[in-house]
C-alpha cells in the first residue's frame, strides 16, 4: 500500500474517531485528545528537524558544484518570472472565483453578531502577533544574516537560504581539491538528511491520525454554518485552481501529461496535506522530482530549496477567499478595486509569511487592513485554520512543482537551442 494512501486513511479514520469522541463530551474527547497532541506534534518536529541542513546542504552544492554559475543566474531570474505569474493566476482566479462561491451564503444576524464578538477577543493575539512581523525595509535588511548560525536556529530559513547561495558562489573560486573535499561533504550530508526524512516518512500515517483525531475532537460537530461554508470555500478553490489551472499548464509548458503529472505528485501532495508545511513535504518532492518527473539536478539542488521557502501560491488563495468572508460577515461590500488591492497585497505579504503555525493567517492583517475590514477578523479565521491550511499547503505544493516542471523543459530547450546556434 503506497504512502499517499496511508496517510489518506489515517485522515479519515482520525477524523471519524475525533468525532465520534466529541459526541461524549468535553470530559471524554479532551483528555484523549491531550494524549494525541504530543504525538502528532512529535511526528511533524521530526519530519522538519533535518530541513535546514538538507536545504543549507542541496544550496551549496547545486551552487557550488554548477560548471557555469551564470546559469544558476539565469535559472533563479527565470523562477522568480515563474513564480509571479503563477500568484498573479492564484490571485486573479480567487477574485473570480470567490464572490460567486460567496454569494448565496446568508449568515444569521444573531449568528454574525456571536462570531464577531469570538473574533475580537481571539484575534487579539493575531493582531499583536502582526505588529511582530517586520516591514518591508526590515524585511530585506534581514535577508543578510549577521549570524547565520542564529538564523538557522530561530527557523529563519531565508536568510539561511541567502547565505547557503552566497557560500555556494564563494565556493567556485576555491581550487578543486579543496572546493571538492567540501562538496563531497555537503552531498554526504544531503544524503542523510534524505535518510533521516525517509525513515520518518514511515510512520506518517500515526502522526496523521493523531492530529486529525485531535481536530476533530475538538471541533465536533457543533463548527457553525458560516466557518464551515468559509473552510469548505477554500478546499473548493484550492482543489480547482490546482486541478484546473495547474495540472493543465504542466502539461502544456512542462511536455507532461495531465494524468503523468497528476499521479507523479500524489505522495508529495499527500505529506503536505497531512503535515501541513511545505518545508515537511520537500523530501518527498524531490523524491517526485528525480524519480518520476525526471527533473535536472539544477532544479532539484537550486530552484527546488527556493520555491519551498519564498513561492506560496495557495496562500494567495487562502488569504483572499478569507478576506472575502470576513467582509461577509461584516456586512461591508467590496467593489473591483477592493478585489484588485486584495489580490496583489496577498500577493506581496505572501513572499514574508513567518514560518510559524498560522503564519499565512496572521500575514492577513496588512491584507485586510488595505481594504478596511477590521483586523480582529482574523482571530476568526485561526481558530479554525487546520483544515484550511491542509489545502493550502496543498496547492503551494502543487504549484512548486508544476513551476519545476515547466522551469525545467524551458532550460533543457534553451540549452538544446544554443547547442545549435540558435541563441
Amino acid at each position: 500500500m503506497s504512502l499517499a494512501v496511508r496517510v489518506l486513511i489515517a485522515l479519515v479514520a482520525g477524523f471519524g474517531a475525533g468525532l465520534v469522541a466529541s459526541t461524549f463530551g468535553a470530559a471524554t474527547a479532551g483528555p484523549i485528545a491531550d494524549v494525541l497532541q504530543p504525538v502528532g506534534t512529535l511526528w511533524v518536529s521530526a519530519i522538519r528537524m533535518a530541513i535546514i541542513p538538507l536545504v543549507i546542504a542541496a544550496l551549496v552544492v547545486g551552487v557550488g558544484g554548477a560548471r557555469d554559475t551564470r546559469t544558476v543566474g539565469v535559472l533563479g531570474m527565470r523562477g522568480l518570472v515563474m513564480f509571479l505569474v503563477i500568484l498573479a493566476a492564484a490571485g486573479v482566479f480567487s477574485v473570480a472565483i470567490g464572490p460567486v462561491a460567496f454569494s448565496g451564503m446568508h449568515i444569521d444576524a444573531a449568528a454574525a453578531e456571536s462570531l464577531r464578538q469570538g473574533a475580537a477577543q481571539a484575534g487579539a493575539t493575531a493582531v499583536e502577533g502582526a505588529k511582530q512581523i517586520p516591514s518591508v525595509t526590515q524585511w530585506l535588511v534581514d535577508l543578510v544574516p549577521v549570524n547565520p548560525i542564529k538564523a538557522a536556529a530561530d527557523g529563519s530559513l531565508l536568510p539561511v537560504i541567502v547565505f547557503s547561495i552566497a557560500l555556494g558562489a564563494a565556493l567556485t573560486k576555491v581550487d578543486a581539491k579543496p572546493r571538492q573535499a567540501l562538496l563531497d561533504v555537503m552531498d554526504a550530508l544531503q544524503s542523510a538528511c534524505l535518510g533521516v526524512m525517509r525513515a520518518v516518512l514511515v510512520v506518517a500515517p500515526i502522526g496523521v491520525f493523531c492530529l486529525a483525531f485531535v481536530l476533530a475532537a475538538r471541533l465536533g460537530f457543533a463548527a457553525a454554518g458560516a466557518l464551515v461554508t468559509y473552510m469548505l470555500t477554500v478546499a473548493f478553490i484550492c482543489t480547482v485552481f490546482c486541478v484546473g489551472l495547474l495540472y493543465p499548464a504542466a502539461a502544456m509548458f512542462g511536455g507532461v501529461g495531465y494524468l503523468t503529472f497528476a499521479r507523479a505528485i500524489v505522495p508529495a501532495q499527500a505529506v503536505a496535506f497531512s503535515a501541513r508545511s511545505s518545508l515537511a513535504a520537500y523530501p518527498a518532492m524531490l523524491a517526485v522530482g528525480r524519480d518520476k518527473l525526471n527533473l535536472s539536478e539544477p532544479i532539484l539542488s537550486f530552484l527546488m530549496p527556493l520555491m519551498i521557502t519564498v513561492f506560496r501560491a495557495g496562500v494567495v488563495v487562502a488569504q483572499v477567499i478569507g478576506a472575502m468572508f470576513i467582509a461577509k460577515l461584516y456586512g461591508v461590500a467590496l467593489g473591483p478595486a477592493q478585489y484588485a488591492t486584495l489580490a496583489i497585497t496577498s500577493i506581496a505579504c505572501s513572499f514574508s509569511v513567518p514560518g510559524i503555525p498560522g503564519g499565512g493567517i496572521i500575514m492577513m492583517v496588512p491584507v485586510l487592513l488595505s481594504v478596511g475590514l477590521p483586523a480582529e477578523g482574523v482571530g476568526l479565521l485561526l481558530a479554525v485554520d487546520t483544515f484550511p491550511d491542509m489545502f493550502r499547503t496543498t496547492t503551494n505544493v502543487t504549484a512548486d512543482l508544476a513551476a519545476a516542471v515547466i522551469l525545467d523543459r524551458d532550460r533543457k530547450s534553451t540549452r538544446l537551442n544554443s547547442s545549435h546556434g540558435y541563441i
